[in-house]
């Protein structure tokens, strides 16, 4: 199954529970629970010293807001991209969010998560 078969509906099921969690790990430095639905290729790829060390000392990484607005879903390849704009609770601004999504042995997975 390709996940950009799905409707934006069905995409946004799995995508908004995924996102929030994200942000409450997150912001609780909780590294194991952040990476839990990541793919294998992203866990791969990973620093994992360089993101422990973000989960310590970035105030963005750790005091994101709970409340998201969801921009859009782009559909590329086996993958999909849901955007957020996020904001800090300590932070003046706003930021952009990015979690791709696709298949991995049956599940849906994260294979790239980033804030810009």
């Amino acid at each position: 199954m390709n996940i950009i078969d799905h409707s934006d509906e069905e995409i946004l099921e799995v995508a908004h529970p995924m996102w929030d969690d994200l942000i409450k790990y997150s912001n609780k430095g909780q590294y194991g629970k952040f990476i839990r639905k990541f793919s294998y290729e992203l866990l791969l790829g990973l620093n994992e010293v360089e993101l422990g060390k973000q989960f310590k000392r970035s105030v963005l990484a750790r005091k994101l807001s709970k409340e998201r607005d969801y921009l859009g879903i782009i559909r590329r390849g086996e993958h999909v991209t849901v955007l957020y704009r996020v904001r800090s609770t300590e932070k003046d601004g706003e930021w952009l969010g990015r979690l791709v999504l696709g298949y991995e042995k049956g599940d849906i997975r994260i294979f790239s998560a980033s804030i810009f």
